[in-house]
């Protein structure tokens, strides 16, 4: 497959071969407009039926990471990153959650439209039915598209993010109140700078699939 490669794609496979899941961050601070970018980067996700059905917690307190270390097989990126972001999805969908979304498309489009407004009664006699935990689930794959931009984004500005699923979510939920919020933690993203002297993996070549492995054409 041939693919013309213009210097911003160049760019862009670049970041992306340069990042990797850090195991080790030095403590330095990111620049806040880095971290602007990489939220709105996640804001811009694509999610079905653009219902955008997650939250971000963005944690810089130390003593609220340190609680969050305790529950993540003690791993160092918790508390010496320098933002840790915690992507958590709704925990079902309702009528008002549905209904403020599409009240907000219609408030920032400025207009209605039937087709629109029929697929909002189509939602609202489907979702709210149909059970949490299926509902959470499909919530949260939403979620991690958002996660995965996040992450793309982070490449781009150059700053190190390590994907995390290794904590216990019922306890991250109760140290954030995630569930009197009518969320539920999925996985977070630990945002900082690689520390090289002490990251096992900082130095070792990236791994991947061949693309005779990963991909299969069907023309």
């Amino acid at each position: 497959m041939n693919i013309h490669k213009n210097n911003n794609t160049m760019e862009l496979l670049e970041k992306l071969n340069w990042r990797y899941a850090t195991k080790a961050m030095n403590g330095e601070k990111v620049a806040q407009e880095k971290i602007d970018t990489i939220i709105e980067a996640a804001s811009l996700a694509p999610t079905s039926s653009g219902l955008q059905p997650f939250e971000i917690i963005m944690i810089t307190n130390p003593d609220v990471k340190a609680k969050i270390r305790a529950i993540a097989w003690d791993q160092s990126v918790v508390t010496d990153c320098s933002h840790l972001l915690v992507f958590a999805a709704w925990d079902t969908y309702t009528e008002e959650r549905i209904n403020k979304m599409f009240d907000l498309t219609n408030e920032v489009r400025g207009f209605k439209n039937q087709g629109w407004e029929d697929y909002r009664q189509m939602l609202l006699s489907s979702y709210p039915q149909r059970d949490a935990e299926y509902n959470f689930n499909h919530a949260a794959r939403q979620a991690y598209i958002a996660f995965s931009q996040a992450i793309a984004a982070a490449a781009f500005e150059g700053v190190d993010a390590t994907p995390m699923e290794g904590f216990d979510p019922a306890a991250l939920d109760e140290i954030l109140n995630l569930r009197e919020k009518g969320l539920r933690s999925c996985v977070m993203l630990p945002l900082g700078y690689r520390d090289l002297e002490n990251d096992w993996l900082a130095n070792l070549k990236k791994v991947r699939k061949s693309k005779d492995d990963l991909l299969t054409i069907i023309d």
